[in-house]
């Protein structure tokens, strides 16, 4: 006859199950309200959801099933429901974001170790969305925590290009956003009813970016992604004001028009004092169906000219990253919601943008560039420093 299992080792069981959302183990969370262990083996779990209805609720009841059914010993597992009362989802919410109370931005702090990209363009219809989308993908593909933030509050496309459907659960005052891919994902169109355009102005867009940045529960991530609007104007002001140390990478098809207002998109970093990481030029040329030739169907040139234009600017080296053919599949993979680079990682225009995506992602290791907060001591107290050595 097989020894029921213990206490102790059930909850080992239960530690290794993440809440889908906050993906860290429900035992961290205060969410176990009650084990009962049976002599014939039989075990019981009460789960406190976060909130009523939650619609992940049967992915936790299979993970907990499983993680409990795998003991020694253990012959039958049940998961009941309840609901965190208001205080245990305050304590929650101070165990997850402190006594910050969701009102500060985590990735503005000093010691911050998340990259912030902030993709922008000088004018619409460059892909910039696409490029967003398929970068941050590709470095989550690495196993590096990702989030994005789709900041383009009038044109939201982000949730489209990543097939999500699902929509961000309140806790007081911490906002839970959607997983795609491994990635954390918010949108305005997550709150908006079906294809509803928002109409507003500056200062909604500023309070929409701020809660998007402070009151989204982000956890440990590694990169954070913001899509932003084209051009030069509030939410690109804001960006700059919420998260200083955000780097802008510029997106721009070849021809000299959109290369010219591409140059003002990049150059707004003067104003913000943040830096350029790069220039991705997209819809760079169409493979020829008949020969396999190049066919430059805008042009040439535009992502170099803005490469050197704002190394001049700037008088720091803002690099070419990367040229990003014209691809049929890249536009059928955004409209299902696929990402090019997972789905077809071999097509030519996914292999440049893994390219992109290795050289960013690169750049997300060690301390270069990083504040480290040290400051200088006197040549008296480094030599009584050296004394005591």
């Amino acid at each position: 006859m097989t020894t029921a299992p213990t206490r102790e080792q059930v909850t080992e069981a239960l530690a290794t199950v993440q809440d889908p959302e906050i993906h860290r183990p429900i035992t961290d969370l205060g969410m176990i309200e009650q084990v009962d262990i049976g002599s014939d083996g039989s075990v019981r779990v009460a789960v406190l959801l976060t909130v009523g209805g939650c619609p992940l609720h049967e992915t936790i009841k299979r993970d907990v099933t499983g993680a409990v059914s795998r003991l020694s010993g253990v012959s039958r597992v049940d998961v009941g429901f309840g609901v965190m009362s208001d205080g245990q989802r305050r304590a929650l919410q101070d165990r997850l974001m402190g006594d910050r109370g969701g009102r500060e931005i985590p990735f503005a702090r000093p010691g911050s170790l998340t990259r912030v990209y902030a993709v922008a363009s000088g004018k619409g219809g460059v892909g910039k969305s696409s490029v967003t989308v398929n970068l941050a993908a590709a470095i989550a593909a690495t196993g590096r925590r990702v989030g994005i933030v789709d900041a383009d509050i009038y044109g939201h496309s982000v949730p489209r290009m990543l097939g999500v459907t699902g929509r961000p659960t309140q806790v007081e005052q911490m906002i839970m956003p959607p997983s795609a891919r491994g990635m954390s994902v918010i949108s305005i169109g997550m709150f908006t009813a079906g294809n509803t355009p928002v109409v507003w102005r500056g200062p909604m867009l500023h309070r929409a970016l701020q809660q998007f940045l402070a009151d989204v529960y982000w956890g440990d991530l590694d990169f954070l992604f913001m899509d932003l609007p084209p051009g030069t104007g509030d939410i690109a002001i804001s960006v700059g004001q919420l998260v200083p140390s955000a780097e802008i990478l510029v997106v721009t098809t070849p021809q000299q028009a959109a290369a010219e207002v591409a140059e003002r998109a990049g150059a707004i970093a003067l104003q913000t004092h943040q830096r350029i990481v790069g220039v991705v030029e997209n819809m760079s040329w169409l493979p020829c169906p008949h020969c396999g030739g190049k066919v430059e169907v805008f042009g040439s040139g535009g992502g170099r000219r803005v490469a050197e234009a704002l190394t001049r600017s700037v008088g720091a080296d803002v690099p070419l990253l990367g040229q990003v053919p014209l691809d049929v599949l890249l536009r059928e993979a955004g409209d299902t919601g696929e990402p090019l680079v997972l789905t077809d990682p071999d097509a030519p225009a996914a292999k440049e943008l893994r390219s992109v995506a290795d050289r960013l992602g690169a750049r997300g290791l060690g301390l270069a560039g990083r504040r480290l907060g040290l400051t200088p001591v006197s040549s008296s107290a480094s030599h009584h420093a050296h004394r005591h050595d």
